[in-house]
């Protein structure tokens, strides 16, 4: 039997993104990886961004500062494909929970891209449909 695989999950931690007057930047500056094990299998990327959208922070790691707004209310994962580098993922959003302010968005859409991007095969990511994580 193999071993699990580690793997980083980019949630947020707003205090790590803060300019020099405190105004939070929205930026990559803000992820922070958390490292979780998951099972080997056939889809390791698909696997890590489900667990990422489930938003499960222990209790250490959410008194350190980081936070997430994963899971969303039926918000899911529909589709992943990766052709020559280019991650596609298609979601559900029927409540419109992905959309928002700038900054919101912003990282939202960056927790997944981090994640995503960690694993050496994917060179791009592009969410479907378009208007996902629009503000």
């Amino acid at each position: 039997m193999e071993s699990p695989r580690l793997v980083k999950l980019y949630y947020y931690d707003e205090n790590r993104d803060r300019d020099a007057d405190g105004n939070i930047q929205c930026s990559w500056q803000g992820l922070v990886a958390v490292e979780r094990e998951i099972a080997v299998g056939l889809t390791p990327v698909e696997d890590t961004l489900r667990l990422l959208l489930k938003g499960d922070l222990t209790e250490q790691e959410q008194a350190g500062g980081i936070g997430t707004e994963y899971p969303l209310p039926g918000f899911s994962l529909e589709e992943v494909s990766l052709r020559d580098g280019a991650l596609t993922l298609k979601f559900d959003d029927p409540q419109n929970r992905s959309g928002g302010g700038s900054c919101r968005v912003g990282i939202l859409w960056f927790q997944i891209e981090a994640t995503a991007k960690q694993f050496p095969e994917v060179k791009s990511v592009r969410f479907l449909p378009e208007e996902i994580f629009q503000p």
